[in-house]
């Protein structure tokens, strides 16, 4: 019977769900902030979306590195848990430290189109 198939159903299960999850905490954050939102919560809302942006970009470009026969097949899960977990933490790492500028960007135009920077 072979089973080695549902290691890559796990492991796209697991990374489903995470990105699930990490989608409707951003909604809740956000919804949340939006109610009576100052700046600096605006501004924490933004990061956290450049974040997430950084993120699913940092994977998109993992995925374009072929594999090779050093890569670890028994072990495939785990590997792909801790280097998402590492990839969300340089995302949000790179986030802090200026990133992309794509949270400033967000704030500003958020702010302009709420009225809020009359």
């Amino acid at each position: 019977m072979d089973l080695s198939g549902l290691s890559s159903i796990y492991t796209d299960y697991l990374k489903t769900q995470s990105d699930d999850r990490r989608l409707e905490k951003l909604k809740a954050d956000w919804n949340e902030k939006n109610k009576g939102s100052d700046d600096e919560q605006l501004m924490d809302a933004c990061k956290q979306f450049e974040s997430y942006f950084v993120e699913q970009m940092y994977k998109a470009m993992a995925k374009t590195v072929p594999e090779t026969e050093y890569s670890f097949q028994s072990t495939g899960t785990m590997v792909d848990y801790y280097k998402d977990n590492m990839i969300q933490e340089i995302a949000s790492m790179s986030t802090e430290s200026g990133g992309l500028g794509l949270a400033q960007m967000l704030y500003e135009q958020m702010k302009i189109n709420n009225g809020s920077d009359q």
